[in-house]
């Protein structure tokens, strides 16, 4: 059965949040895409009677807000976070009456851009906020701790019990000598696995963890397992990742065949290993938690769309019965839970429907509607995206997602390849915000999880994508070429678009291709690979961007600010110039190199954004240059 939460309830949502007025103009339509969503993160309160929501504030930066769910008040905003160089990115429940909020804050130190993270308590109420920092802390929450108003953190020196409401701090378990790098409790807040670096930094950076684990009520460590990762990103050996008590199991994936799978290593002393989750074609890439002991539940992949496998027969049940009865049979995924698990927080979205909030109540079977993620959007035409095959130049099948725009005969049409960033990762189906925009714009749009994507095994991930970058960029061109032989795309209105290495694969192409596009728009691209070393070479993780980028002459060849000369078409670029993921030396470096040798270049640069570009403002101005940059090189009035 399926009901609306009270319409106050409802109505003090959505208050402020008007639909979109009928558009047709490119601006219009950019604004609409272009707004940030409405609710970046939603948790659920112990008792199930409150829910907290992190959404972007009237002058921009976020708010974190609460609403009673149970008598339908008007949200209350508890914390605001309007810094231009903090991100208020996560709020969970302690307890009825405290929160954890973390923020991301951005600085440029010696020409590189760091990022440290603060956590602060939250009163329900708004009278109480502090930084939970302490001295030499880290401060990740790790655990309830058992104890009403009190959390588990790590610090620098081991594990300490806080009092929320106090914040008195009692260490509860010292590091041993050996840095550690990430502890697992079981839920209930004691710990059970630990992992270490063995002898210092530089042994973390060449990528070699040794897992420990603690039996049942003892003290003393044994060793579980050793995971690696290879120079070219691949990780081996068994990574724990979630403590099942009530079976005394360690959950975890490891290589299976070629590809991740989901193991179980029991911590009774005999570290029986069994394959729980396992495929022949794809990854086990995610495990499945809910309630406030993180309970193991299930684990997800993705094929053509991403599917979830519970190991709960009640889970399993109503996570199929829900998918039925939501409008679109759209993906649902288990956000969080009340203490008793009898109230459930719900995501719920597809490829043409951005997403919801649902709270739904196990011992009433009523599904209430909490807050669209997307509000701007009310009312837009969203476009189905379609999972596909094509060819590469050498056979190979490579899988992807097509979206052509609603109403169109699907041929002859502009397009646009949008390979991913990562490298390490891939497409899915589901909305994506840039993909829905050039379709509503009129363009055909591919996204194809080349070689080098994450999600299809050590085979397909080849070396990464910038060691393979032929092979990966081969087979972004070979996208395009498939779209012209099929006949959907317009061999004369053909453009590339990508953000991150997707930016970088949209400069790359044109390197490899010269004559295929009339357009390139690259959104915080990597440029050059020696740069991306040299950028590094102060930081921790200097030895693995060194490993991972390698030597020899793909360092050269596979950087486009290097062979500037190739290009034949115009270059967009844009980049937030706070970004600590890339550079944006990097898209400085790319335009004078294009300027130099003759070509058509322009950089649009964003004051005091990061990776990706949080703000509204700024992602409908680079919609809206993006989408007449395209139009006027593919011809299109």
């Amino acid at each position: 059965m399926r009901r609306l939460l009270r319409g106050a309830m409802l109505g003090a949502l959505l208050a402020g949040v008007a639909g979109p007025a009928p558009a047709e103009d490119g601006a219009a339509v950019a604004a609409r895409f272009g707004a940030l969503e409405a609710v970046r993160q939603m948790a659920l309160s112990p008792s199930g009677g409150q829910v907290s929501y992190v959404s972007v504030g009237p002058g921009g930066g976020q708010v974190m807000s609460i609403v009673d769910v149970v008598h339908g008040t008007d949200p209350k905003a508890i914390l605001k976070q309007n810094s231009a160089t903090a991100t208020l990115h996560n709020c969970v429940w302690a307890s009825d009456e405290y929160l954890l909020c973390y923020v991301d804050q951005h600085q440029r130190r010696a020409g590189s851009i760091f990022t440290n993270n603060d956590t602060f308590i939250v009163s329900s109420d708004g009278k109480d906020v502090r930084s939970l920092v302490g001295e030499n802390s880290f401060d990740p929450l790790i655990d309830w701790g058992g104890v009403p108003g009190h959390v588990l953190v790590v610090t620098g020196y081991g594990i300490e019990d806080v009092d929320l409401k106090t914040r008195a701090r009692r260490m509860v378990e010292h590091w041993p000598s050996r840095i550690s790098a990430t502890v697992t409790t079981d839920g209930h807040g004691t710990l059970r696995v630990m992992s270490t670096y063995g002898v210092g930094v530089s042994e973390a950076a060449k990528g070699t963890r040794y897992y420990h684990y603690r039996k049942k009520g003892e003290r003393e460590w044994f060793d579980l397992s050793t995971v690696t990762i290879s120079a070219d990103g691949l990780e081996s050996g068994f990574h724990p990742y979630g403590v099942d008590p009530e079976h005394d199991l360690a959950y975890g994936f490891d290589n299976h065949d070629g590809r991740r799978a989901l193991f179980t290593v029991s911590l009774d002393g005999s570290k029986t290993r069994e394959v729980v989750l396992a495929r022949p074609d794809v990854d086990i890439d995610r495990l499945i938690w809910i309630g406030r002991h993180q309970r193991m539940v299930g684990a997800s992949y993705a094929t053509d769309r991403r599917r979830s496998e519970y190991f709960d027969p009640e889970l399993r049940k109503l996570g199929a019965g829900l998918e039925k009865a939501l409008p679109g049979h759209p993906v649902v995924e288990f956000v969080d839970a009340s203490a008793d698990e009898n109230k459930l927080l719900l995501f719920a979205g597809s490829d043409v429907d951005p997403g919801s909030y649902y709270l739904y109540d196990k011992t009433t079977h009523q599904l209430g509607s909490l807050l669209p993620v997307r509000p701007a959007l009310a009312g837009q035409a969203l476009a189905p995206m379609k999972p596909i095959t094509f060819p590469a130049a050498d056979g190979t099948l490579i899988p992807g997602y097509l979206t052509l725009p609603v109403g169109s005969s699907g041929k002859g049409l502009p397009a646009i390849v949008m390979p991913h960033g990562g490298p390490g990762a891939r497409d899915e189906w589901g909305f994506d915000w840039l993909a829905q925009f050039f379709a509503a714009r009129g363009f055909a749009v591919i996204q194809p999880n080349y070689r080098g994507s994450a999600g299809y095994g050590s085979q397909w991930y080849q070396k990464n994508g910038f060691k393979s970058w032929r092979t990966a960029i081969g087979d972004v061109n070979d996208a395009t070429h498939w779209l012209i032989n099929q006949g959907i795309a317009d061999a004369n209105r053909m453009a590339i678009v990508g953000w991150s290495y997707g930016g970088y694969a949209a400069l790359q192409a044109q390197v490899l291709d010269p004559d295929l596009y009339k357009a390139s728009v690259a959104i915080a691209p990597v440029t050059d690979l020696a740069l991306l070393k040299f950028s590094a070479s102060a930081t921790w993780s200097s030895d693995w961007v060194e490993r991972f980028i390698g030597t020899g002459p793909h360092v050269a060849e596979g950087s486009p600010a290097l062979n500037a000369r190739r290009f034949k078409a115009p270059v967009l670029m844009f980049h937030g110039n706070a970004d600590s993921n890339v550079d944006i030396d990097q898209s400085r470096h790319m335009a004078n190199a294009l300027r130099s040798a003759g070509k058509s270049v322009e950089l649009i640069e964003y004051p005091g954004l990061t990776h990706s570009l949080p703000s509204s403002t700024a992602r409908t101005d680079m919609l809206t240059r993006a989408d007449a940059f395209l139009r006027k090189a593919l011809g299109i009035n």
